[in-house]
């Protein structure tokens, strides 16, 4: 991102990156406690700015989480403080999901056992070798681009990350682990707008979405958050 500030504590709108999603996940009814994974020296950081700032009753814990994903993640899961039948998993800068998104991803979830946000391809898709060569053309319609929220089973999901460490498997996600453990996860569809902020210029967009998502997905309920403007 090129700036000295972590780019989850970034601002939008005078908001950092991190609390967008958080108030969101704050208002769904199935989730009963929030847990943030976030490198040991922002513990401190994140419980007054973040939680505290923004009334977040929510989260129950601001933990250190690890060198890769998804370490921060097996380490949230093992925080947490009851069995619940399903946990949900965020990237914490993806800051423009809603509250029909997390509901639809728990609810499959619930049905299938995994559930995962994701986008259609639209467009033409290559494999290319290390030389710089196409090798084929992969069948769009059959591609997805995966986001976040994921959902799982609780118990799946904590044998997954289990045995992930002790055989050393490297994923970028957590429908990853399961897969690889043969258990079935489904896709809801996502959103164009529930962008992954990670280069300089997805702030530029991310200004530009969060008008168009404060109108969309906040509208009339944004009064519901009091003193604390979304944008």
């Amino acid at each position: 991102m090129g700036s000295h500030t972590p780019k989850q504590y970034l601002t939008l709108g005078e908001i950092p990156i991190l609390v967008y999603s958080l108030q969101i996940l704050q208002r769904v009814p199935d989730i009963h406690q929030i847990i943030l994974s976030v490198p040991d020296r922002d513990r401190e950081f994140c419980r007054q700015e973040i939680v505290q700032a923004h009334h977040l009753s929510k989260v129950s814990q601001v933990i250190a989480g690890g060198r890769r994903r998804q370490d921060s993640v097996r380490h949230g899961i093992l925080a947490v403080s009851s069995l619940p039948e399903i946990v949900v998993v965020h990237d914490g800068v993806r800051p423009f999901i809603h509250e029909q998104m997390v509901k639809d991803v728990i609810a499959l979830a619930r049905r299938v056992g995994g559930a995962v946000a994701a986008m259609p391809i639209h467009d033409t898709v290559k494999r290319v070798g290390s030389d710089g060569l196409i090798q084929e053309t992969l069948k769009r319609e059959e591609l997805w681009q995966v986001q976040t929220p994921q959902a799982f089973r609780y118990d799946w999901l904590r044998e997954g990350h289990r045995r992930a460490q002790e055989e050393n498997w490297d994923v970028t996600d957590d429908a990853s682990i399961i897969e690889r453990m043969g258990y079935p996860v489904s896709v809801v569809e996502g959103s164009c707008l529930n962008i992954k902020i990670t280069k300089p210029e997805d702030l530029i967009l991310g200004k530009a979405i969060g008008q168009v998502w404060e109108t969309q997905v906040i509208g009339e309920k944004a009064g519901e958050l009091g003193k604390d403007r979304i944008v």
